[in-house]
């Protein structure tokens, strides 16, 4: 277990590194398309991705939750959800985070918030109602492990580097048709390769946002293992969910990576290749593999 979360993140950081390596070699292209004063370009596209992302990190936790219709539970709404939660949270020496439930026979949860002391996890009925006990704690457990390994600001991080990318090539192909025309740079070439980066670069970057996602997700699968010393029970929760492969009711596409499995259908292997998850099947065996 440890292995498997010292592997993935390793592996997390690696594609980090890959993401400000691609920003980087964007903001040179603009400094050689332009000359003196493009950094401050590009410095301005990064300024606007984060403002445009600060909205989603202090109130993304309140979209995403009020977007599934997630009702609060408490001690006594609930009994049975909340001291499974409140053991896990014992055990793991985290927090209590609030608990909802979403009204939806899918089996499915998400956690949120961007640090322990303001989280949320959301657990649907048809998770209560349709895992046993243990895999019912596998799953929260894989939830908490995304507030204490604080993959929800991680998350937000590769957002605010996918939105910079994509701000940037785009600065990079207008300034072609837009920009200084006297630049003795500004050769057909230049146009090629502007069209060339504006295409790939948001391409690359979504590519290594799933895969840090998927990447996130194993580790989460790791930590609660670890957390429940159980790695059968989220193994057997996730095969109940692969064989039932049943959508929730009002899927959406702003959060689904933050489901701990597609609430949409899976259809087909081209269709898992741009999915947040990676396929069930091997989570599972990484899972049976810890044993």
């Amino acid at each position: 277990m440890y292995s498997q979360i010292d592997s993935n993140k390793r592996n997390s950081v690696i594609l980090m590194m890959i993401f400000i390596i691609i920003i980087i070699s964007i903001g040179y292209g603009l400094e050689f398309l332009w000359g003196d004063g493009s950094y401050m370009i590009v410095w301005g596209a990064i300024i606007i991705s984060l403002l445009m992302t600060s909205v989603s990190y202090f109130k993304g936790d309140k979209i995403a939750l009020a977007s599934t219709g997630a009702k609060e539970i408490n001690k006594t709404s609930d009994i049975y959800l909340y001291r499974i939660v409140e053991n896990l949270c014992i055990t793991a020496g985290t927090p209590m985070p609030k608990v909802y439930i979403i009204e939806d026979m899918a089996i499915n949860a998400f956690a949120t918030g961007r640090k322990p002391e303001f989280s949320s996890i959301a657990i649907t009925r048809g998770a209560i109602e349709k895992l046993e006990n243990e895999e019912l704690e596998g799953v929260i457990a894989h939830e908490l492990s995304h507030i204490k390994n604080y993959d929800i600001r991680f998350m937000m991080l590769v957002a605010v580097l996918v939105g910079s990318i994509a701000l940037i090539s785009n600065i990079f192909i207008r300034s072609q048709f837009y920009g200084r025309r006297g630049n003795n740079k500004s050769h057909p070439a230049f146009l090629i390769i502007g069209i060339v980066l504006a295409i790939l670069s948001p391409l690359i970057a979504e590519i290594i946002k799933l895969a840090i996602s998927r990447k996130r997700e194993y580790l989460a699968d790791a930590s609660g293992s670890l957390l429940t010393r159980y790695p059968e029970g989220l193994a057997s929760a996730l095969e109940k969910i692969s064989q039932e492969n049943q959508p929730m009711k009002k899927p959406s596409t702003a959060t689904a990576h933050l489901f701990i499995s597609n609430p949409f259908k899976n259809k087909s292997k081209f269709h898992n290749l741009f999915s947040t998850h990676p396929p069930i099947q091997d989570r599972i065996g990484k899972l049976r593999g810890m044993v």
